[in-house]
């Protein structure tokens, strides 16, 4: 198929986006447009493609993606258009690259917060990004000039960079003063003049070192000052992230959210309704925040919860991994921050480490980590980088073959003996289903959250997507194939404030999947050695092979075929529109 922006979908089944009933009907699709929808519609001069079989819908949004860096060394955004997504949001969490500060020590911290939290190395940010802007419309600039992607993307301002902007490296260790705020609200109202989702924060994260990251260290004063910007601009929103996992705050910062978005027209995204089984009945917190998620809404506060309709799996790895470090395992951390193979070797050997590293495990670390007894034996050893092997088998399988005194002390040999590279693999937590099955229907969630674009050692969230599909429409029948695509579509596109997208509707967007949903997958994860490393060569990232979707197509133009993604590029930035 050529690329053309005029089309005739024939013979498929209509799934609008709306969570209205399925129909059958063709589509006509004209200059990137929705131009008619009916009944046996002849071609009048267009391609004619034949979706008999096929469901017909909205092309997917991702909610909640980190493609701030790769999408200016990678254009493919691989795997995302053979899984029918369409437009992708990113500048999530508060990690965001614009603005930034004339103070190169300030640059570079911006890198190293966003490399860090979402194991992005910092070799390809430092180099292929052109870094030819400080404020956040000169970034829009260069982003629209130089990055022609396959998918529309919205971007967030983020809180982070702001507070390095105004204040340096003191973000870091302090409340800022009412000039600092007085400056980030400048930068944010420019921000949202130039088309910004919103701002993105965190009220969660710490770095290797334990220190709470910047936007921990805003008051009230200053949340206060950068909602008022944000209640000037309707259909934006503040993305930010709350403590669900590390010190449990997530309860006390959504009441303070509340309660300083008095009198101000905010839409508030929070991260969210806790939906893993351990954080339930381990935890204590899903109900208390099930409970403040209700009120909010019996309040008519615009309060949405975002929330991920898969579990949670990641793979563990010393060469760049955060995940011994927001487990409060530090002595493992140690391993992944040493440079070089040799050194993460000497480490991984020295008796003395190896007795800090077991009390770490029993004593440290946080209850819902990997690494606790009875935990951590179930790790799964599945990728050794030179085959030595045992593989498809459990660290505590592992532990008892070779006689090894802690399950800390059996990952560090079976790292040593499979080389470096090597991954572990956690077992997915269980997640609550009756509570995703609830969110998946509720108004004011959003859902589709899986990070693609970040942890490429750790995870591939591209293609989690169509678990959607599969899992909770067609294996379990917990939900219907029309409330599944209006939760990936209609009603992300209202959360978002995008209304010419996420519905099949005349004079909509063309952004089109189109689908057999008895052909589609989440494929299995594989490597992948196309990330810059910053010497010359490549490292490694999880991807995986197509769904396939049949067809997907961004504003008319198809950007996978059926079996591969197109050479076609015809993403632009889209901000939110007041309606």
């Amino acid at each position: 198929m050529s690329q053309s922006d005029n089309l005739l979908i024939k013979n498929g089944t209509v799934v609008d986006g709306t969570g209205a009933p399925v129909y059958r009907a063709d589509l006509r699709l004209r200059d990137g447009l929705i131009a008619e929808i009916g009944d046996e519609l002849t071609a009048e001069g267009e391609q004619v493609y034949d979706a008999s079989g096929c469901y017909v819908a909205p092309g997917f949004i991702e909610s909640h993606t980190h493609y701030d860096g790769a999408m200016w060394w990678d254009d493919r955004l691989d795997p995302l258009p053979g899984y029918g997504a369409t437009t992708q949001v990113m500048g999530n969490c508060g990690f965001a690259t614009a603005p930034i500060s004339d103070d190169e020590a300030a640059r570079r911290e911006v890198v190293k917060i966003f490399s860090f939290f979402e194991d992005i190395p910092e070799a390809p940010f430092i180099e292929s990004l052109p870094w030819n802007w400080r404020s956040w419309p000169e970034y829009k600039d260069s982003m629209v000039a130089n990055c022609k992607v396959p998918l529309n993307y919205g971007v967030y301002c983020g809180h982070i960079a702001l507070r390095l902007a105004a204040m340096g490296l003191e973000a870091w260790d302090r409340a800022a003063t009412p000039a600092e705020i007085e400056h980030m609200a400048r930068m944010l109202d420019e921000a949202m003049q130039a088309g910004a989702m919103g701002m993105s924060s965190n009220l969660m994260d710490h770095d290797g070192e334990d220190r709470p990251v910047p936007s921990l260290k805003a008051d009230d004063a200053e949340f206060r000052a950068l909602m008022e910007v944000l209640d000037r601009y309707p259909g934006c929103s503040l993305q930010i992230i709350l403590d669900t996992f590390r010190n449990m705050t997530a309860a006390d910062s959504l009441q303070r959210l509340a309660r300083l978005s008095e009198g101000l027209d905010v839409r508030v995204q929070w991260g969210g309704v806790p939906t893993l089984e351990f954080q339930r009945d381990l935890m204590g917190i899903q109900a208390p925040l099930v409970e403040l998620h209700n009120q909010l809404k019996e309040q008519g506060k615009d309060f949405w919860t975002g929330f991920a309709h898969i579990p949670i799996t990641s793979t563990l790895s010393v060469q760049n991994s955060l995940i011994f470090a927001q487990s409060n395992d530090y002595v493992w951390h140690e391993v992944v921050v040493a440079e070089g193979d040799e050194a993460k070797a000497r480490i991984l050997r020295d008796p003395d480490w190896r007795a800090r590293a077991r009390k770490s495990w029993d004593e440290e670390t946080f209850e819902f980590s990997p690494f606790p007894q009875g935990r951590a034996e179930n790790l799964q050893l599945l990728n050794s980088d030179n085959g030595v092997g045992p593989t498809h088998t459990t660290l505590g399988e592992y532990q008892q073959q070779i006689g090894a005194q802690h399950p800390s002390d059996a990952m560090a040999e079976w790292l040593l003996a499979n080389g470096l590279e090597s991954t572990v693999t956690m077992p997915p937590f269980a997640i609550t289903e009756d509570v995703v099955e609830a969110l998946i229907r509720d108004p004011l969630a959003a859902g589709n959250i899986n990070d693609c674009g970040a942890h490429g050692q750790m995870l591939c969230g591209g293609g989690e997507n169509v678990k959607l599909l599969t899992y909770w429409v067609r294996d379990t029948g917990r939900i219907s194939i029309e409330e599944a695509i209006h939760s990936m579509t209609g009603k992300l596109a209202r959360h978002f404030s995008l209304p010419d997208r996420g519905e099949i509707a005349v004079g909509k967007r063309a952004d089109i999947a189109v689908f057999n949903l008895d052909e589609i997958e989440s494929r299995e994860m594989e490597r992948v050695y196309d990330v810059p490393d910053g010497k010359g060569g490549h490292t490694w990232r999880w991807t995986r092979q197509p769904a396939p979707m049949r067809l997907t197509l961004v504003n008319g133009v198809p950007t996978f075929d059926g079996s591969k993604a197109t050479d076609a590029r015809p993403g632009v930035m889209v901000s939110p529109q007041a309606t």
